[in-house]
């Protein structure tokens, strides 16, 4: 059976076993990707007023925020629902334009509201800063893949080029549209700021390759 996409063509009481859905790990506050989409979620509603979840997915894609934020598209609808079950929205009123099916029409609460200020400032003051895996392989290489190993880096160096070149070609595309606040275009330029520093730094990897290799070839092995 194919998923349940739209949420707002589900009638109540429905089975929406099938709806697309966020591991439940993310439904925690203290997860990023599900922070964001509350964020977005509760604020699009405390600004633009009731609406059915297509419009709030139309806003997500007008916004392009998959392009700059962690906030997939596709789980907005499994997203709206969490939020309904937490009393943060309500059921309003269905609509029906058309052909189209009945579409339910969602707004904010009071609760969500104030949820809502809560997670402006968490999210303002609290530092996301998740591992990469890269570090720990560095620290882990495989002996006998070590004169790989510049080959490997200078690679890793190529692809985050090219991403910054595609991110950068996209931010100016988004900026020079004049359609963005001057919040949203220094949002827009964050992860192009971010390569840049993860280029620098993989820069300083690449030039250290002679020594790690080195290192990890004349290093005793630890003892517990």
């Amino acid at each position: 059976m194919n998923p349940v996409r739209d949420l707002d063509a589900v009638a109540p009481g429905a089975d929406v076993q099938h709806i697309d859905r966020l591991p439940m790990d993310e439904y925690s506050c203290k997860s990023s990707r599900m922070s964001s989409i509350r964020l977005f979620i509760l604020d699009t509603f405390a600004r633009n007023g009731e609406m059915h979840g297509h419009r709030v997915r139309l806003q997500a894609e007008r916004e392009h925020l998959h392009l700059w934020t962690d906030v997939s598209v596709g789980s907005l609808y499994q997203a709206i629902k969490r939020l309904l079950a937490e009393g943060l929205l309500e059921e309003v009123r269905t609509e029906k334009e058309g052909n189209l099916p009945e579409r339910q029409v969602y707004g904010i609460t009071g609760e969500g509201r104030l949820r809502l200020k809560d997670l402006q400032s968490e999210s303002l003051r609290h530092i996301w800063m998740k591992p990469d895996p890269f570090d720990l392989a560095l620290t882990r290489l495989d002996p006998e893949k070590l004169d790989e190993l510049h080959t490997v880096i200078a690679s890793r160096l190529d692809e985050l080029a090219s991403m910054l070149s595609d991110t950068e070609a996209l931010n100016a595309n988004a900026i020079d549209g004049g359609y963005l606040t001057v919040s949203e275009a220094l949002a827009v330029s964050h992860s192009a700021h971010r390569l840049r520093a993860e280029i620098a730094w993989l820069q300083e990897v690449l030039d250290a390759v002679p020594e790690i290799v080195t290192d990890e070839r004349t290093r005793q092995p630890d003892t517990l």
